[in-house]
C-alpha cells in the first residue's frame, strides 16, 4: 500500500508503468509513471477544490469520472466517501456508493495489459433512482503542465460532393480566440499546456478515436470508440481540452443517453504510454512522431 497526501493507495503495474489509486474514496486515479521513473504524469493539486452546493468538492488531481450535461448541482458531488474495491483479472474495479443528491453510482473498472504499455478504463454509470435519468459518461485526466496537447483534425469531405461542414471548434466563455495556448493546424489543434492565470477550454467531435499529450520525453494518448450516433453535450463536443495555471485535463465523453431505473452506460478509454524523446517545438515535429507511433 501507498499513500497520496495522507491517504492511501492502491498499486497496479507491469514492465512499462506504474499507476496508483486512492483505495479509500473516489474512484479516483492518481498516478501514472513510468516504469523505474518517479514523475507523475498525472497532476497532483491535493489542496485544490471550491465550495459548492453539496459540500466542498476536493479536485485532488488524477483522474475522475463526472457525468455531463455540466451544472452545478449534479456534477460537484464530493466523492469522500468509503469505496467498494474488488479484484477483477489484472486490475480492479472501482465503486463509489450512490450519489445521494443525483442517484447515480458511478464506477471504474481498471485493467493493466500484462505485455503491452497500456491500460484498459471502463467507466461505468448506473441509474439507482425510481425515475429515468438523462447523461452522458465523462472520463476526465488532469495531466502535468508543460506539455503539448494534439488533437487530430478531420482533414477529408465527410460527403459526396463535399458541401457540408466537416469539422467544427465549441469555445466556453471564458476562452478567448486569442489565447496563446491555441494553435490552430490543418492536420491537428495544437493546446500549450503553459502556467497561466486564465481559464481555457474547446470542444469537438473527435473521429480519429485519439488524442494525447507529449510531456517530457513522452506521450500519453487515449482511444475511444467515436459515436457517430446520438447526441452528444455542449454542442456535440466528444472530446474536450481544459488547461488553467495548475494543469491540463483531456476528456472524453459519451453521447446523451436515457437511463431507466437501473440501467447503466458504459464507456471505455485505453491509455497508452510512449517513450518519444525530446518533446516536439512544431506541429510539424509532433506529427513525425505520431506517425512513427501509428497511431
Amino acid at each position: 500500500m501507498g499513500e497520496y497526501y495522507g491517504l492511501p493507495t492502491g498499486e497496479l503495474s507491469n514492465p512499462f508503468f506504474r499507476l496508483e489509486y486512492l483505495s479509500s474514496l473516489g474512484p479516483r486515479i492518481i498516478r501514472l509513471a513510468p516504469r523505474g521513473e518517479e514523475i507523475n504524469l498525472l497532476a497532483e493539486v491535493p489542496q485544490f477544490g471550491w465550495q459548492t452546493v453539496n459540500g466542498f468538492y476536493s479536485v485532488r488531481g488524477g483522474h475522475r469520472l463526472w457525468h455531463a450535461p455540466e451544472t452545478a448541482q449534479r456534477t460537484y458531488v464530493p466523492d469522500d466517501d468509503p469505496i467498494l474495491i474488488e479484484q477483477i483479472p489484472n486490475g480492479v474495479s472501482l465503486v463509489q456508493p450512490v450519489e445521494k443528491q443525483t442517484g447515480i453510482q458511478k464506477e471504474i473498472r481498471v485493467e493493466v495489459s500484462p505485455g503491452h504499455p497500456q491500460v484498459v478504463l471502463t467507466h461505468i454509470l448506473t441509474n439507482q433512482n425510481l425515475w429515468p435519468v438523462e447523461l452522458a459518461p465523462w472520463a476526465i485526466t488532469q495531466l502535468q503542465l508543460g506539455g503539448l496537447v494534439v488533437l487530430p483534425q478531420q482533414e477529408g469531405k465527410l460527403d459526396q460532393g463535399g458541401l457540408q461542414a466537416n469539422r467544427h471548434l465549441v469555445l466556453w466563455p471564458y476562452t478567448r480566440w486569442d489565447d496563446p495556448r491555441l494553435k490552430l493546424g490543418e492536420a491537428y489543434i495544437q493546446v500549450l499546456a503553459q502556467p497561466r492565470d486564465s481559464q481555457f477550454k474547446i470542444g469537438y467531435f473527435n473521429r480519429h478515436g485519439w488524442f494525447g499529450y507529449f510531456y517530457q520525453q513522452w506521450f500519453f494518448c487515449k482511444r475511444f470508440i467515436p459515436r457517430l450516433q446520438g447526441l452528444h453535450p455542449d454542442f456535440g463536443s466528444n472530446v474536450e481540452v481544459f488547461s488553467d495555471h495548475q494543469f491540463v485535463e483531456l476528456e472524453t465523453l459519451g453521447p446523451l443517453e436515457r437511463l431507466e431505473p437501473g440501467e447503466k452506460v458504459q464507456h471505455r478509454e485505453i491509455w497508452s504510454l510512449h517513450h518519444t524523446g525530446a518533446m516536439p517545438a512544431t506541429l510539424e515535429e509532433a506529427h513525425a512522431k505520431i506517425m512513427e507511433l501509428e497511431l
